[in-house]
């Protein structure tokens, strides 16, 4: 959904017309679930976060700033109720990936052939399974919710070059277990 589209769907909601609100929730559903998810580990919880979001965002669309990122400002308001979900049950945060700082953060993604054949050949699980929590979450953001690295670490209050390095390191182990499951299935 582009800029555009989601602040007429904002203003729709300001209104009170259900239709922006369902428009928003069939184009970003995927992602905030990944949000939640990628924080809680629990498929209920996530679940449930995900629909309390949408009633959220009912509530909470006159602080949407037109002109702003969309994407962003959504995944930031998922994150911090994950995290106050988490906090109110007392559960430990996942621990911070240890900051590696990278002179920027342009020209570090991986697209085309190897993504389109990773996601053709095994199942997000399988694929996820592997990574550590600081790398699924970036690549959730980044794959799932298209967003530049800036607002990936605008999102999580990480340094721009963290946000780059754990992006690569994803890649380069997705794509190492990629190659393993190719030799196994032979």
């Amino acid at each position: 959904m582009r800029e555009e589209e989601f602040e007429a769907c904002i203003q729709r909601i300001r209104q009170g017309d259900k239709e922006g609100l369902r428009r928003i929730y069939e184009a970003y559903v995927g992602l905030i679930y990944s949000v939640v998810y990628e924080l809680t580990r629990q498929r209920e919880d996530a679940q449930d976060l995900t629909s309390d979001f949408f009633i959220r965002l009912w509530e909470k669309a006159d602080s949407y700033r037109p002109g702003g990122r969309h994407k962003g400002w959504m995944a930031s308001i998922a994150r911090h109720m994950a995290v106050d979900h988490l906090r109110r049950r007392g559960r430990e945060l996942p621990a911070e990936e240890e900051a590696i700082t990278a002179e920027n953060g342009k020209g570090y993604g991986e697209t085309g052939s190897f993504a389109e054949e990773l996601v053709g050949d095994l199942t997000v699980q399988e694929v996820m399974a592997g990574l550590k929590s600081a790398q699924r979450e970036v690549l959730d953001l980044k794959i799932l919710g298209d967003m530049t690295f800036q607002e990936i670490a605008n999102v999580l209050g990480k340094p721009l070059g963290t946000v780059s390095w754990l992006y690569r390191q994803g890649i380069a182990q997705l794509r190492a277990f990629y190659n393993v499951k190719k030799e196994v299935r032979g």
